[in-house]
């Protein structure tokens, strides 16, 4: 099962099998409550019985006077468990019937056990219905993303053919006309639109990345190179990046990617994006226009201008959860972003 899978199978097990523990729980209540009043009306039969025949197996007698406070008949719980009655030639002395408060603890003893083995009992019925009553909920859902996830798979597979040809004839256009910027710069989008295919087939399989160790400021000087040729009259700098990591170079890439050029077209023609790596934190950081709702910015199609679809830190945050990379955003309308990138995880010590 796919992790949304096993989340989804785990709340709506969880919120079945909790409502009905719930009324289990008030059924095995009130059950209780029901055996401590069967089990004080049989002590009362038993006790009215021997006072008849004065055959009290389990029970002891004494003789009281009468007094004004002393009910007839009824049940007392003290140090002991008694009750008085009436004798057929004596009005001024009661007989007084008592069971030991230990006989009486016993009785209530066993209905507790009985209670909890008929508890457990049930509890492992919920169990299995609530598996069952889960299974059964969430099969029209998993039915649905397996549709859409092997739609996806063959678009993404239709579309790759295209790619490829585009690719063949860039490369031959290369050696027919020489070394040209944009078709070098066309071809590397290709090869990330190939990438990002890639990305989303391991996805959808459930397949972990590769990893493998690269330089960050490498990786980090490629990307400020290629969006400086988009954006000349940008400003980047690069600080204390000199440090290994170990995770998914494509996915990684596509992070910064993102990141970095969401700063170049929410900013001033010469802004200043700078990516500084403090100890494990990797802060890139722009003096753009700034983000209204920080919250929200991972949602998808969330946006805050007319300008693209709203997926793309949507697309970030899915690959830094894949990556193990943690990622938090600090803003200020007008001021400009910070986003930062837990790389502690990916590190090489």
């Amino acid at each position: 099962m796919k992790k949304y899978e096993i989340e989804a199978f785990i709340k709506s097990f969880l919120l079945f099998f909790l409502l009905q523990l719930f009324l289990l729980s008030t059924i095995m209540i009130q059950n209780y409550r029901i055996g401590l009043k069967e089990i004080d009306e049989k002590i009362k039969s038993e006790m009215k019985l021997c006072s008849f025949d004065l055959k009290c197996e389990g029970l002891e007698l004494d003789f009281v006077k009468r007094g004004p406070d002393i009910s007839v008949r009824r049940l007392y719980k003290d140090d002991d468990i008694y009750s008085f009655f009436k004798l057929p030639s004596e009005d001024g002395y009661l007989l007084k019937v008592i069971m030991k408060k230990s006989t009486y603890k016993k009785r209530v003893s066993k209905l507790k056990k009985e209670l909890l083995n008929y508890g457990v009992f049930y509890i492992l019925w919920i169990i299995f219905i609530s598996v069952i009553f889960t299974i059964y909920a969430l099969y029209p859902l998993k039915k649905a993303l397996k549709i859409n996830d092997e739609f996806i798979k063959d678009v993404l597979h239709d579309i790759n053919t295209p790619l490829s040809s585009m690719l063949i004839n860039f490369k031959l256009l290369k050696k027919e006309i020489g070394v040209n910027r944009k078709l070098e710069r066309m071809e590397h989008n290709i090869n990330m639109i190939i990438s990002l295919q890639d990305n989303l087939k391991t996805f959808l399989d459930s397949t972990p990345l590769q990893k493998e160790r690269f330089l960050l400021r490498k990786i980090l000087e490629d990307r400020a190179n290629y969006f400086q040729e988009l954006y000349p009259l940008k400003n980047f700098s690069i600080n204390d990046c000199d440090r290994v990591l170990e995770t998914n170079v494509e996915a990684f890439i596509q992070i910064v990617d993102n990141i970095v050029s969401n700063s170049c077209k929410y900013s001033q023609k010469d802004a200043k994006i700078s990516l500084t790596l403090i100890k494990d934190m990797l802060y890139i950081e722009d003096n753009g226009i700034g983000i209204k709702d920080t919250k929200k910015i991972f949602d998808r199609y969330y946006k805050e201008s007319e300008r693209g679809i709203g997926i793309g830190m949507s697309i970030v945050k899915k690959l830094c959860d894949a990556l193990n990379i943690s990622i938090s955003i600090k803003s200020k309308v007008g001021d400009g972003t910070v986003i930062i990138l837990g790389l502690d995880k990916v590190m090489v010590r």
